[in-house]
């Protein structure tokens, strides 16, 4: 299985890039503690997507077992997950962060944020996404109580922890390591690291 290098998904940056039917990506998280927000797109057509709430009605659950697939909003699979050394949590109810996120949580001036992100990897490529979908956060520990409370803590993952996922279209992956410096999910310093990435050939 050939490999390309590492790419890295700077630390409160995003990173992009085209993923053929059947290749294999890995996403790492180098440092342990960083949630890495992910999106995947029909490449020939950007208007479909993996979606989160039509992945939890597809696996009727709300974060996926190995072998299942996440599918975009025509109901089609995008990725299936092969491995994960990581514990398998990985946020599938939450949207992604953007500027009025943080101006709720008191920045009065501009804060990094993956709505932000992921527009930016998606323009490196020529590309623009007609809206944000909800990301695929992975390596985020947002626990569910048993009365419907959700609570942000820190991710399980360790260094070097890692998932491999397989595309079913040929697609657009792009990845935000999340800058959230405010709440602890990327950990109890609060400091967002880079993560890495890595696409393989089927």
């Amino acid at each position: 299985m050939t490999a390309t290098a590492l790419i890295a998904i700077p630390a409160r940056r995003g990173k992009a890039a085209p993923v053929a039917k059947g290749q294999r990506v890995r996403v790492i998280n180098t440092h342990g503690q960083q949630v890495v927000d992910t999106w995947a797109f029909n490449r020939a057509d950007l208007t479909e997507f993996m979606s989160m709430e039509h992945s939890r009605t597809a696996l009727g659950r709300i974060m996926p077992l190995l072998g299942q697939s996440m599918v975009t909003n025509r109901r089609r699979p995008i990725l299936t997950l092969l491995e994960d050394t990581s514990g398998g949590i990985h946020d599938t109810l939450l949207a992604a962060c953007d500027r009025y996120r943080y101006e709720l949580l008191g920045c009065r001036e501009y804060h990094d944020n993956c709505t932000d992100n992921l527009a930016a990897a998606l323009g490196e490529l020529g590309l623009a996404a007609p809206e944000t979908p909800s990301p695929w956060n992975l390596f985020m520990n947002i626990p569910v109580a048993a009365d419907g409370a959700v609570s942000f803590r820190p991710p399980l993952s360790q260094p070097g922890d890692y998932l491999v996922l397989r595309a079913e279209m040929d697609c657009v992956i792009a990845f935000s390591a999340c800058p959230q410096d405010i709440v602890p999910i990327n950990g109890v310093a609060c400091v967002p690291t880079e993560a890495h990435f890595q696409v393989a050939g089927t």
